[in-house]
């Protein structure tokens, strides 16, 4: 498994923003399926201080979210959200791992 840790500052040096890398293996692929479409339909709502939210799906059984905040505040404000999506679906898990870096860059077209 890969990992992109990003970080990045802007012209004055300053933090731009903070990405939470978040890669869950899922035991079965429905389970997997499942998460995904609720991710889609609710993490808008669930993490509303969020730049910008990625979700990939790199296999049947493995799914990468990639969530953007403004500073680790808003970061830590949204942590509450996640460990609930997270904790409510434990059982369903194989591992989950977390990266939290700056990011370096954000190129959007």
């Amino acid at each position: 498994m890969y990992y992109i840790f990003i970080i990045n500052t802007n012209k004055n040096g300053g933090i731009m923003s903070v990405a939470r890398i978040t890669t869950v293996n899922f035991k079965i692929k429905e389970n997997a399926d499942a998460m995904v479409e609720n991710y889609v339909a609710n993490a808008p709502s669930e993490f509303p201080e969020a730049e910008q939210l990625l979700q990939v799906r790199t296999s049947d059984t493995t799914v990468v979210a990639i969530s953007l905040y403004a500073n680790n505040e808003a970061m830590e404000r949204a942590s509450a959200a996640r460990n609930k999506r997270l904790g409510s679906n434990e059982d369903q898990f194989e591992s989950v791992d977390m990266k939290i870096g700056e990011v370096k860059l954000n190129h959007k077209k």
